[in-house]
């Protein structure tokens, strides 16, 4: 088995229902998401998955100097963002992949795929 990081991208514009169009909208996508977290764990490949917060709330940390620096908002300004992750324990890229299609599709955003480096 290995670990895969599955990050999820969505637009950096957050208003009223975060990302979404309409809190229906929102409902639905986060009850979809919880059902594919739950049947992740039934079958044994979830580590951990999280949402994360709007950009606006990130601080960079620069510590290669002589005293770190640090940075309100995030490391670049970009019109998608990191949204949230998943990190799955499968056998296979192929199975990762497919995991990342199906939560993609829960979740209503695109889902990037990359291995940890342990594999």
């Amino acid at each position: 088995m290995a670990h895969y990081f599955l990050v999820v991208w969505g637009p950096s514009d957050y208003g009223e229902f975060d990302t979404y169009g309409t809190q229906e909208e929102r409902d639905a996508q986060m009850a979809a998401t919880g059902v594919f977290n739950d049947r992740l764990k039934e079958e044994g490949s979830f580590v951990y998955a999280n949402g994360l917060t709007e950009p606006s709330t990130a601080t960079v940390v620069d510590g290669t100097g002589a005293e770190p620096v640090f940075t309100d908002g995030p490391y670049i300004e970009s019109k998608e963002y990191f949204a949230g992750l998943w990190i799955v324990d499968v056998p296979d890229l192929d199975a990762a992949l497919k995991l990342a299609a199906e939560g993609s599709k829960a979740c209503g955003r695109k889902v990037e795929v990359r291995p940890t480096g342990s594999v």
